[in-house]
């Protein structure tokens, strides 16, 4: 299991410390830090869409209408912060956020 997101997100540090309390030993990605690459990002561009960019951001807020407009995966390549977070991979499953739903189902 990995888990992807920013070390400096409460919602990521939050699925971490659940994730290990329950025996879960996940690998994390910071896509700021460490970045994605293109298949990765594609993977998850795929399977999210749109909703995989955060529009309640500091970042978006930050970008110019014509930056906005532009291609999620070419924001997401430029501003790694933009992505929701977090993006787990649960052996080839993927999840976005640490909803209730995403809880039960990675958690079991």
């Amino acid at each position: 299991m990995t888990v992807y997101g920013l070390k400096t997100c409460d919602t990521c540090r939050k699925a971490l410390a659940e994730l290990r309390a329950s025996g879960a030993e996940p690998g994390f990605v910071d896509v700021r830090a460490d970045g994605l690459d293109a298949a990765t990002l594609a993977r998850f561009l795929d399977a999210f869409g749109e909703a995989l960019v955060n529009r309640r951001s500091t970042t978006w807020r930050g970008l110019s209408e014509a930056e906005r407009a532009g291609d999620p995966a070419t924001l997401l390549g430029a501003h790694p912060a933009l992505m929701k977070r977090p993006v787990i991979d649960a052996g080839g499953r993927l999840f976005l956020g640490w909803s209730a739903e995403t809880r039960a189902a990675v958690l079991g």
